[in-house]
């Protein structure tokens, strides 16, 4: 019953585009650069492995012909790298790299820069390439990784109450066990089906082409999904044994913890700990981090059901969960720092990146989630104390050698029914685990958010090593716009960024991700604090971007970076963003 509720809730909280994860780092030729002779390869780098796809890159020429290159592969069996072999005679202008590639932790990323042969082409041909992913295949993927995130939870949480909180009637938690249980398997099929096409960018047809599938079976996540459909197939197997059995031995509880900790490794294997710095840690980090989420949201659900099915239940399968939520607790913080320490790498960059800042209101619902954690563990205890009030008077009036009370006594003595402030009691703890379920919910929406966001230490080790040791780093920064019934994007780059003489290279790209030509561009920058400006940057058209190398910024400080973009005769907007630059 819980199922819909909370797989909506997931659905309306994560309606946001997916970030990739592998940062690039690198390009040969450089982004922009003019050369003398035509370059033999272009290679990539990236800030962790990449697999590579049959369409990883498409080479366009000045009159936006595709240029007939090599298979991609990686250069110097390198995995972090993607290379291509260009043709002996290319000729001279401007030349469009398109790229995608699939980062390590399973995330397709892709991107185009631009190099020059002799000299920039007078006027470039807007490449005509295809958004970075179908949206109904984007969306159906995110549809099933949040419902397999659920139906783990629901699965291995209720199978983990029902062993250790032993409820006294059981068959309670059959209908939410087989949900949990059906609904992973339809997502894990579902995500096998689409893999392909969301590596790809593709539409939903290209999921149906005969090759699709065997290739999804040669990546990493494709085999760590049809390795999470062979353990389903031994839980359900697992789960039939145990129907009807209260009492579970050693052997069938380290059986079941075998079976959790498989499914929970399918996860990490193709996230975010896969790749990156301490792998054995992060994954072992990640599995119980999972572990722990799904024994204390799926157990909250376990017990909600048995409160809202069993009204006369007794208060110690409360209090064994209780304990089991303070275990789970206990693990998912740990866990929760390490992963946190990381994803981010520095202090910087808990405010200054997108995993930091979706970090920080992750932190804020897990404190709302440990108050109601608390506030349900206070219904427990009144609880449980309510009980023990309630026997008291019944061992009072059995004397020492176990004979009944006298009428007299019992005359006098509270009945042995249930009492009203047993009942106000249960309603209470049934609110509290209803609230408790609803903030968890919460903290796995933002949980999804952040393994969808390139972490804080990929970002500042890819604007590291993009530049030269000694050289400081370029100010990169993407204004939007929309005008009439146009739109897009402005990435201006002003390198170095810091107070002095700047050089500026604007790049337009159009509604589709390709490059778009404008008829004019302009740019402009005012320090607010100091009074100074506007100062015009005096761009020029460059034949595919617009840019000058004499943008002087003479006063460090948070410039005001005012971008106009006209698209046709009477249509224009101008946009601001604020730019830091450095001493």
């Amino acid at each position: 019953m819980l199922l819909a509720p909370l797989l909506l809730l997931l659905l309306l909280g994560t309606a946001s585009t997916a970030s990739a994860h592998a940062a690039l780092e690198s390009t040969d030729p450089a982004d922009g650069s003019v050369l003398k002779s035509a370059p033999r390869t272009v290679t990539l780098t990236f800030s962790e492995s990449v697999a590579l796809l049959d369409d990883s890159f498409r080479v366009y020429d000045p009159d936006n012909r595709r240029v007939s290159t090599s298979s991609a592969r990686h250069a110097k069996g390198a995995g972090d790298t993607a290379s291509v072999t260009l043709p002996g005679k290319l000729g001279t202008g401007t030349f469009t790299v398109a790229w995608r590639v699939v980062s390590a932790d399973s995330h397709p990323v892709s991107g185009a820069f631009t190099f020059s042969i002799g000299k920039p082409s007078a006027t470039t041909t807007p490449v005509a390439t295809p958004p970075t992913e179908d949206p109904l295949t984007g969306t159906l993927y995110d549809m099933a990784r949040y419902a397999a995130y659920i139906a783990a939870a629901l699965l291995i949480g209720t199978t983990t109450f029902l062993a250790l909180c032993r409820p006294p009637n059981p068959t309670v938690l059959d209908k939410p066990i087989r949900t949990g249980w059906w609904t992973l398997l339809a997502a894990t099929l579902a995500l096998l089906l689409l893999r392909s096409p969301y590596e790809a960018g593709t539409a939903l047809s290209t999921a149906f082409e005969p090759s699709a599938l065997p290739k999804t079976l040669t990546t990493r996540p494709g085999q760590a999904l049809a390795a999470r459909l062979l353990l389903l197939a031994a839980t359900a197997a697992f789960l039939l044994r145990l129907r009807g059995r209260t009492r579970f031995g050693r052997p069938t509880a380290a059986t079941g913890t075998a079976l959790a900790i498989g499914l929970a490794l399918t996860w990490a294997s193709a996230e975010h700990a896969s790749a990156g710095i301490q792998v054995p840690v992060a994954m072992t980090s990640a599995v119980l981090h999972l572990l722990a989420m799904s024994v204390w949201l799926g157990g909250l659900t376990a017990l909600l059901t048995t409160l809202h099915r069993s009204p006369a239940l007794d208060t110690a399968p409360v209090a064994r969960f209780s304990r089991l939520a303070f275990t789970s607790v206990t693990v998912l913080v740990v866990t929760g720092i390490y992963q946190s320490w990381r994803g981010l790498g520095s202090w910087n960059a808990l405010t200054g990146t997108s995993y930091g800042r979706i970090l920080l209101v992750k932190l804020g619902a897990v404190v709302l989630l440990l108050a109601a954690a608390g506030w349900s563990r206070q219904w427990t205890n009144r609880l449980t104390g309510a009980e023990v009030r309630l026997r008291a008077p019944e061992l009072v009036r059995t004397g020492a050698d176990g004979a009944p009370p006298s009428p007299a006594d019992d005359a006098t003595t509270p009945a042995d029914t249930p009492d009203d402030s047993q009942d106000r009691l249960r309603r209470g703890l049934r609110r509290s685990v209803l609230l408790e379920v609803a903030v968890g919910v919460a903290v796995l929406v933002v949980t999804t958010l952040l393994t969808n966001t390139l972490p804080g230490r990929a970002a500042a080790d890819a604007r590291q090593t993009a530049t030269p040791a000694g050289i400081p780093a370029a100010s990169v920064t993407t204004v939007p716009f929309h005008v009439g019934d146009a739109g897009g994007k402005v990435q201006i780059t002003l390198d170095p960024g810091r107070v002095g003489e700047n050089s500026v290279e604007a790049v337009v790209y159009g509604p589709d991700g390709g490059f778009a030509t404008v008829p004019e561009l302009r740019l402009s920058f005012t320090l607010p604090a100091q009074k100074i400006g506007p100062l015009d940057a005096g761009i020029k058209d460059k034949g595919g971007y617009w840019g000058t190398n004499t943008l002087n910024l003479p006063i460090a400080g948070t410039w005001t970076m005012k971008v106009t973009v006209r698209t046709s005769d009477v249509d224009q907007v101008s946009v601001s963003r604020e730019v830091r630059i450095v001493r």
